[in-house]
């Protein structure tokens, strides 16, 4: 299965600066369904982790309050071409996604 996940990382000046698109509904528990008026139960991404070389660089708490689709973007000192970036997220009802890219 393709990851939802798409990564753009490049480093300068010993600073790594990673950009990142992440697939997911984020549905906030909010909203009704138009056709039967119930509730869209809640299904957002939690934890955001970004992991350089196996060592961790950033972590993000999120919720609900969260776009659809979201976008991330962080800088972190460190990281040469090739070095792997991998991030992760795990959602409120126990789905995770993983993607790796290598800095540029």
């Amino acid at each position: 299965m393709a990851s939802n996940i798409k990564i753009r990382a490049k480093s300068s000046n010993g600073v790594t600066t990673v950009k990142s698109l992440m697939g997911h509904e984020m549905e906030t528990g909010l909203r009704k369904d138009k056709a039967t008026g119930e509730p869209i139960p809640a299904h957002f991404i939690q934890e955001v982790t970004a992991k350089w070389k196996d060592q961790v660089v950033m972590t993000a708490a999120w919720s609900g309050g969260v776009s659809k689709n979201p976008y991330l973007s962080f800088k972190f000192n460190g990281g040469e071409s090739g070095d792997p970036i991998e991030i992760s997220w795990v959602d409120n009802q126990g789905e995770t996604e993983t993607a790796t890219a290598e800095i540029k």
